[in-house]
């Protein structure tokens, strides 16, 4: 009898170690986060403004495709090209330091 429940507890400890493993991996917090590339601000900018291109583009495109009214579209629309004009002005300001 006791042969046949040692085989169970033994699996049952491997997984449950396994299993404890995964977990480990999954959830460990990640250390190395601080050691990144380091960016400027106007290597910031430069990503940004083309990431708010790239909306304005798929705005423009969602708009065309009827998924927003025109009221919705032209709030959004502004809220972008005022971030554009932003991003844009504090890099020619940075630009101009050089």
């Amino acid at each position: 009898m006791n042969e046949m429940f040692g085989g169970s507890v033994t699996t049952a400890a491997a997984c449950a170690l396994f299993a404890a493993g995964i977990f480990f991996y999954v959830f460990a917090p990640v250390r190395d986060l601080a050691h990144g590339e380091q960016k400027t601000r106007l290597a910031y900018l430069r990503e940004r403004k083309e990431a708010i291109y790239e909306n304005l583009r798929d705005l423009n495109f969602e708009f065309k495709a009827g998924k927003f009214p025109e009221a919705d579209y032209a709030e959004m629309r502004a809220g972008l090209e005022d971030e554009a004009a932003r991003v844009l002005a504090e890099m020619d300001t940075l630009e101009r330091r050089k």
